[in-house]
């Protein structure tokens, strides 16, 4: 890892440098990851409120969970990636999504930043009264799954969805 990185909570602080980290994961054609970045920013404040609220459980849409939201920076406050936190699962996220999801941005990608975003969201995790937290990955994403492992990921079994998609599910205790 290049240098320290930490957790922030969604701020307008970081507007601009979110907006940069936004941007480059529109430009390189992949889906956004996690899925809490494919709100629009558009309204930068309005988004920040929204992230506070589902943190707080509050005003949540229909088939989501609350859940807490973090940006992974550096020390010069560059957005390296995201990760949310479910406090709890549905039907839907037992199967894909589980309690974790994160995404590190393409141009920072196989620095470490995954293992380290995701040690960092399991003690979160467990600072919430959360035991054991499952984390999902596509079968072919090869570099999630070894992350998962990495932060303690026992195998589950693997859901198929309709598309025929393989999606491998792990559960890691939190707290060890």
């Amino acid at each position: 890892m290049e240098d320290e990185v930490f957790l922030v909570s969604p701020t307008v602080d970081l507007e601009e440098e979110y907006m940069d980290y936004y941007r480059e994961w529109k430009a390189s054609g992949e889906r956004l990851s996690p899925g809490v970045i494919t709100k629009s920013p558009a309204d930068f404040p309005a988004m920040v409120k929204e992230l506070e609220e589902e943190a707080l459980g509050l005003n949540l849409r229909e088939g989501y969970v609350q859940s807490s939201t973090f940006w992974l920076v550096n020390r010069q406050r560059r957005v390296l990636a995201a990760v949310s936190v479910r406090h709890t699962l549905n039907e839907k996220l037992q199967n894909i999504g589980g309690h974790i999801g994160y995404g590190v941005r393409p141009s920072e990608r196989r620095k470490g930043y995954a293992a380290r975003m995701l040690a960092l969201a399991l003690e979160y995790a467990a600072a919430q009264g959360l035991e054991r937290v499952l984390v999902t990955c596509d079968e072919s994403n090869i570099g999630s799954e070894k992350t998962i492992l990495r932060n303690g990921g026992a195998a589950d079994t693997p859901f198929t969805e309709e598309s025929g998609n393989v999606v491998k599910r792990y559960w890691i205790t939190c707290g060890d």
